[in-house]
């Protein structure tokens, strides 16, 4: 048996990086993967690549702060198979402190990280309920609970992101659904490249060291190793656990000089 054997999981941000690293444990793991994506293209290459590694992945293209294309998706997943896991994941970046934040930053980031998974949740959760139970992992931020500087708006987010965990897994309990959450500090993802070319052409191998640095393991981790916890905290060894936060930080938290 493997851990996720005959479960349906929707994954939201799964393109690419860790939305498609957790997409691609799941399948290997037994699981019907539903790949969620605004990138039409690149979530179906996506697909197509766990498919060809023997896993069950299905892509749609969605946009998630749209709640009635959410919800009628998962209802149309739900009509398939039921839903058993839902990863929150989908979200988006920015650099900034207060003064440099415009409104349409503000609401662009609120949209996507806040909205998006209040959205998706909210499409889910009925189901779940139906279903007899589920597990909800929601992807938050070390920036929810520690601050680090020229992340205002996204630090918003995510602490939202948390308190959103702590609510629904605080009043689900008697539904036997689950809710939890990751803090990933610096992990390298494509976001990482694509922001260390726009912003320090030329220097980029420099500068990603000096970021890596800042973990006090001295690198930064990868999509792979958060999707072995996504892994954990969706599976059934977890049947214990909800309402928790889990920082993947390399130490940042807890460890910083």
């Amino acid at each position: 048996m493997k851990r996720l054997d005959n479960k349906t999981a929707l994954i939201t941000g799964a393109a690419s990086g860790i939305g498609f690293s957790i997409a691609r444990r799941f399948a290997a793991e037994g699981a019907h993967v539903h790949l969620l994506d605004l990138k039409e293209k690149e979530v179906q290459d996506a697909a197509l690549l766990i498919q060809s590694e023997g896993g069950r992945a299905t892509a749609h293209t969605c946009d998630v702060t749209d709640q009635q294309q959410v919800i009628e998706l998962a209802q149309s997943i739900q009509n398939q198979h039921a839903i058993n896991i839902l990863v929150c994941n989908a979200g988006i970046g920015f650099v900034g402190n207060l003064e440099r934040t415009s409104e349409a930053d503000f609401d662009r980031l609120y949209r996507v990280n806040v909205k998006g998974v209040y959205n998706s949740m909210f499409a889910c959760v009925p189901h779940f309920k139906k279903n007899g139970g589920g597990v909800i992992l929601n992807m938050a931020s070390i920036v929810g609970t520690v601050g680090i500087p020229d992340r205002f708006a996204y630090s918003m987010t995510k602490g939202a992101v948390l308190t959103m965990t702590l609510s629904v897994a605080t009043d689900y309990l008697n539904d036997n659904i689950r809710c939890n959450c990751i803090s990933p500090a610096r992990i390298h993802t494509p976001f990482v490249d694509d922001y260390l070319q726009k912003n320090y052409p030329g220097n980029e191998k420099e500068m990603f060291d000096k970021l890596a640095k800042t973990q006090p393991i001295g690198r930064m981790g990868t999509p792979e190793e958060v999707a072995s916890l996504a892994l954990f905290l969706c599976s059934d060894e977890a049947a214990f656990i909800t309402g928790c936060d889990y920082p993947i930080d390399g130490g940042f938290t807890r460890l910083r000089p």
